[in-house]
């Protein structure tokens, strides 16, 4: 099985794009988040009319996750346990659409779309720490409950984990992404006992999933990797590959995030 993930910043603006590297990338359940719509306008048709099956949780114009799936899609869940709500002080805090899970051809995806943070000392920055806690919490009661559990969170984090992980780490001093605190969150998750499974395939130099669009970064190369597939011991045991679809940055109206792909045995 082929499954993958993807910040796909506007699936309405992007449906053309995302239909054609369906198409041309044959996998078989894709996480996207970002998409930035509602369920009333998730392209669920087209995709219908692809053979995949759908599920979508956009409740507004920001945010927003899906599972789209061609293996099944069964035991739908928006959020998780104990997810963080998050408001202006003058709102009621509201329960964003950040999560997604459902099970496909037999493993359990989670698309996950991290709170940015902002900027340090910012309550959207102690939201962030607190809602990958929660996920923490949630994820390693899952495997304690199955330790043959196979599991897979996967989506844009918004952490760079490692020096390696930015094209300069003295640009981003002091900013989000890469904070003490939130590389420690990430990983409190591998020792939950979620697994990186890209780096191992993907640990060139500057090999990265994210490119902002101003000032050439994209050209240059400046780049952050933060979109990953973390998955439990025994689906990191089945994986066989995995990839970063660099190409599909390239040309007029794509994401600023790359597509991240796992190979694993069924």
């Amino acid at each position: 099985m082929r499954f993958a993930t993807w910040n796909v910043n506007s699936v309405r603006a992007r449906t053309d794009r995302l239909l054609a590297w369906l198409q041309r990338s044959e996998v078989d359940v894709v996480a996207l988040q970002e998409t930035k719509s509602t369920d009333a306008t998730f392209p669920a048709t087209a995709l219908s009319a692809l053979g995949y099956e759908t599920a979508h949780h956009g409740v507004s114009q920001w945010n927003g996750v899906a599972i789209v799936s061609r293996v099944g899609l069964d035991d739908v869940q928006r959020g998780f346990a104990g997810q963080p709500a998050f408001g202006a002080p003058d709102t009621t805090p509201a329960v964003e659409a950040r999560a997604l899970g459902a099970t496909c051809g037999g493993v359990r995806i989670w698309s996950l779309y991290v709170p940015h943070g902002r900027a340090v000392g910012d309550p959207h920055y102690d939201y962030k720490l607190a809602w990958l806690e929660a996920l923490r919490t949630d994820a390693a009661g899952w495997l304690a409950a199955d330790p043959q559990a196979r599991i897979a969170l996967t989506g844009d984090f918004n952490i760079a984990p490692t020096d390696a992980d930015v094209y300069d780490v003295a640009a981003f001093e002091g900013h989000t992404h890469i904070t003490a605190p939130e590389r420690a969150a990430f990983r409190a998750l591998d020792d939950a006992g979620y697994r990186d499974v890209v780096r191992p395939f993907t640990d060139a130099p500057r090999t990265y999933t994210y490119w902002d669009y101003q000032q050439l970064r994209f050209q240059k190369n400046r780049g952050m990797r933060i979109d990953f597939a973390l998955c439990s011991p025994a689906l990191a045991t089945a994986v066989t590959g995995a990839r970063i679809d660099r190409d599909e940055r390239k040309g007029k109206g794509a994401s600023d995030h790359a597509p991240v792909i796992v190979e694993i045995d069924s």
